[in-house]
């Protein structure tokens, strides 16, 4: 009899900053809303936790070196990252879908992770487009 399939693994990247309008008082229990949220989907085996980033960082590249950053626009901050464990790409992302963080102004971008080495000779996120 076979085994039943492991889930794969998507990352989740905390995108945005919170609706500007809204009070600290609302942000805090939606705050407190997505922790209870997250540890329930961990329990459940549908998540991993994973960790809010600092406001620091240092971007390295080629052709500038190490400078300070990042700095991203607004828009493309990355407050944390996140693991969840799911059949396919549609089922992470209606996981996501209940994080309470939405209503708040946050955008979650949900991610295959993928499992085997890289080679040049395979297309990949790192491949020049046409």
């Amino acid at each position: 009899m076979d085994s039943p399939a492991s889930p794969s693994e998507y990352l989740v990247l905390s995108r945005g900053q919170w609706d500007k309008d809204l009070p600290p008082e609302t942000i805090q229990a939606t705050i407190d809303h997505f922790y209870s949220w997250i540890d329930r989907m961990v329990e459940e085996g549908k998540m991993r936790h994973g960790q809010r980033l600092a406001t620091g960082g240092k971007t390295l590249s080629r052709n500038q070196g190490i400078t300070d950053g990042p700095y991203g626009e607004t828009k493309e901050v990355i407050g944390g990252y996140w693991f969840v464990l799911a059949d396919s790409l549609d089922q992470a992302a209606e996981y996501m879908s209940g994080n309470p963080c939405l209503a708040c102004g946050l955008v979650f971008e949900v991610r295959p992770v993928e499992t085997i080495k890289a080679s040049a000779f395979a297309v990949t996120n790192e491949t020049p487009g046409e």
